[in-house]
């Protein structure tokens, strides 16, 4: 089993930037992708930034150009650097690890509320 613990939510306004913490422990798999996903009231759950274990980004067009998804492989930690912020960035955003190989096991982080203020 693979546990994900969120941080670094908040509320900040329009322009300003925050960062979000996601560190894994556990049984995590070697080859893996872990990534922020975000769900809005009434939106489904959306793809914001992932990156694997060998370093490959993808970002989500919404955010490209303002947020960025570093990883610490060390620390088994991923962070979602989030600057220009928007009043439509406002969601719940959650952690999610994804093992790349069979058996594909999936986890996710308990979510962590981010409100960006016009």
């Amino acid at each position: 089993q693979v546990q994900l613990v969120e941080s670094g939510g908040g509320l900040v306004q329009a322009g300003e930037s925050l960062r979000l913490s996601c560190a894994a422990s556990g049984s995590i798999p070697s080859i893996n992708a872990m990534a922020w996903y975000r769900q809005a009231p009434g939106k489904q759950r959306e793809l914001v930034a992932s990156i694997t274990s060998g370093g490959t980004s993808t970002y989500a067009d919404s955010v490209k150009g303002r947020f960025t998804i570093p990883r610490d492989n060390a620390k088994n930690t991923v962070y979602l650097q989030m600057n220009s912020l928007k009043p439509e960035d406002t969601a719940v955003y959650y952690c999610n690890l994804k093992q790349l190989l069979l058996p594909r096991d999936a986890y996710w982080g308990q979510g962590t509320q981010v409100t960006v203020s016009s």
